[in-house]
């Protein structure tokens, strides 16, 4: 549940970062067209139909010729928060992976809304569920109250799902994925693949219990997704070989974002959400 205390956090999070997230977000921003921005490009001669305003006069003083100020035009990015609410995500107590990947989400759309930048989330499961979008604190709102309001259930159709929302991204954008990611690897692979050519931040959240296995005994399992029921005995070595496992595939996923130019990020969903923004940012 995303309340108004963690939106409270965001805000003095955002004067910490601000530096930090300009400098990762403007780069992507600015175009070679010519406009009257923030950033100083060159100078260029005056040519009929340029706007005098635009003419240094410190600059003719001192050289007898008009010459104008060029720009660098800073164009609106949109940031995308892809978000997996499929049934494993409703792992966890007293946090969920779908609570902690839903802060997240809403934490980047915060720092979006902060620099004006148009917002557009999804969600997936075995469907895919686009928000047009828009910009505002009021968009942002509406966001929390439909991440609140969704009940994980599904299963994940990671690689139909990015193959679809790949369609919606147009030019260049800041997208943020985020999922346990605990899938075939060839299918994530693939998913991925549908995001290349952007700025994507790939954030694999996973809880504490899944992720070191501190059982011992008999148990019977059953699979979130599929209801699939194992009944199996967990010991010592069994434990040992599933945290290799876990930490091979994770590797892997590391490795294929690596591969393209995106960044990874392992979130556990028992450290707080302010330590793993600012781990994430500033890296």
């Amino acid at each position: 549940m995303i309340d108004a205390s963690f939106l409270d956090q965001l805000s003095k999070f955002h004067l910490i970062i601000s530096k930090r997230v300009t400098s990762n977000y403007v780069g992507q921003k600015k175009s070679s067209a010519a406009g009257r921005g923030l950033t100083f490009k060159d100078y260029r001669i005056y040519a009929p139909g340029d706007d005098i305003r635009l003419i240094d006069w410190k600059v003719y003083a001192r050289t007898d010729h008009l010459y104008i100020k060029s720009y660098e035009e800073e164009r609106n990015m949109t940031v995308h928060v892809v978000a997996d609410c499929s049934a494993s995500m409703n792992f966890g107590k007293p946090v969920t992976k779908w609570d902690y990947a839903s802060m997240i989400g809403v934490g980047y759309a915060y720092l979006a809304m902060r620099d004006n930048e148009k917002i557009q989330f999804a969600t997936f499961s075995d469907a895919l569920e686009i928000f047009q979008p828009k910009r505002g604190p009021g968009h942002l709102l509406n966001m929390i109250s439909h991440l609140n309001a969704i009940r994980p259930k599904g299963q994940s159709q990671m690689r139909n799902a990015l193959h679809e929302y790949r369609k919606t991204i147009g030019t260049k954008a800041l997208v943020v994925l985020i999922s346990d990611f605990l899938l075939n690897f060839d299918d994530i692979k693939e998913s991925l693949h549908n995001l290349a050519g952007n700025e994507v931040k790939v954030v694999q959240v996973l809880d504490k219990v899944e992720k070191e296995l501190k059982m011992e005994g008999d148990y019977k399992l059953m699979d979130s997704e599929t209801r699939g029921i194992l009944r199996t005995f967990i010991s010592p070595r069994m434990r040992a070989q599933y945290q290799q496992q876990l930490a091979e595939h994770c590797a892997r996923i590391e490795q294929a974002c690596n591969q393209l130019g995106f960044s990874y990020y392992l979130a556990t969903t028992d450290v707080p959400i302010f330590d793993t923004f600012y781990k994430m940012l500033n890296e």
